[in-house]
């Protein structure tokens, strides 16, 4: 006779909630990089600073820059020059080919030269430009107000195109950024209201809205990444970084019963639990209908009737329609209450 460990389960209507931590975190943030490479000759910000959209952040060294500045400067000179060159000598042979000392040919091929000259100062301007955005992309500024988040970039330092030097978080919305197990996503999903709390702020509480969840989980935790936007967010007491919980409502399930995770067990694709015959003292195995799991809990939906004993420990070990000895037999537990 094989000792087992034993529950006694009762059905009643449960209301079933949940609260998961998370991080306070910014709507909107910027990772900014420069658009050209280069060596930081200057970092105007540290963590924390406040900034304004167009405030200057970080200053590259800004010779290679304007050295190709000076250097188009010049050819766009040249190019000019070409133009105004080209313009006199077509003016030259129309005239002459007014007095029959020039002929048709050499016009067209004066005015061909002008073309070319033209187009060559076209280009000159643009690669000139070109040069003078480079000088410009050689000093970081802001896009929006908010505050910097994170510095990746030290002054002395050579960085590439795009690499990322500085984070700015920006005023206004806040967020959480919370984790879902799998068997909640859709309970998630269908809540008409969430609540937010702060760690911080015991005594405060905010409304949340479910702004986006993630179509696939995490390789490493298998959670859904979900972010709850906080309605009228104060940031004096809201600040990024600080630990807050997302409150899933109470929502009233249909009447089930309440079973330890350990008295489930899978057997070939099917859940099943073993059940006591009080005469007999022999266990049974039950097909059940699992719900939504609750911490260390599940709610049975179906196969388990009111009353009946469950195995709650040693459930790997036993066999159909063997006889065991109970080692502590619990009190009724019903949905929605505690062990």
């Amino acid at each position: 006779m094989r000792p087992v460990r034993t529950q006694v389960v009762g059905r009643t209507a449960s209301d079933v909630g949940a609260s998961y931590s998370g991080e306070v975190r910014a709507r909107y943030e910027s990772q900014l990089g420069f658009r050209t490479s280069g060596k930081i000759v200057k970092r105007l910000v540290e963590v924390g600073s406040h900034v304004k959209r167009g405030q200057v952040l970080f200053q590259l060294d800004p010779i290679q820059e304007t050295l190709q500045v000076a250097a188009s400067s010049a050819e766009v000179d040249a190019a000019k020059s070409r133009v105004d060159q080209a313009r006199v000598d077509v003016q030259r042979t129309e005239q002459l080919l007014a007095r029959n000392f020039a002929s048709q040919a050499e016009l067209d091929q004066q005015r061909l030269a002008l073309s070319q000259a033209e187009a060559q100062l076209l280009s000159a301007l643009a690669h000139q430009q070109l040069n003078a955005n480079l000088k410009g992309f050689t000093t970081l500024t802001s896009d929006r107000d908010g505050v910097v988040s994170a510095i990746n970039a030290e002054a002395g330092q050579v960085v590439s195109t795009g690499q990322t030097v500085v984070t700015v978080a920006a005023d206004g919305e806040r967020e959480v950024v919370i984790s879902i197990p799998e068997s909640r996503v859709d309970e998630l999903r269908r809540a008409t209201s969430l609540t937010i709390k702060a760690w911080a702020q015991p005594e405060k509480t905010w409304k949340g809205v479910l702004r986006e969840l993630a179509p696939d989980t995490d390789t490493v935790t298998r959670t859904y990444s979900a972010r709850v936007t906080i309605v009228d967010a104060d940031p004096d007491l809201l600040r990024l970084g600080m630990t807050a919980s997302v409150i899933t409502p109470a929502v009233a399930s249909a009447s089930a019963i309440r079973v330890p995770l350990t008295a489930v067990v899978d057997d070939e694709a099917r859940r099943q639990v073993w059940v006591v015959d009080p005469r007999s003292s022999r266990v049974l195995a039950r097909v059940v209908k699992l719900g939504t799991v609750q911490n260390d809990d599940v709610l049975v939906t179906e196969g388990l009737q009111d009353g009946e004993t469950v195995v709650t420990a040693g459930v790997h070990m036993l066999q159909q329609g063997q006889k065991v000895k109970v080692a502590e037999l619990g009190g009724v537990v019903k949905a929605g209450e505690s062990k």
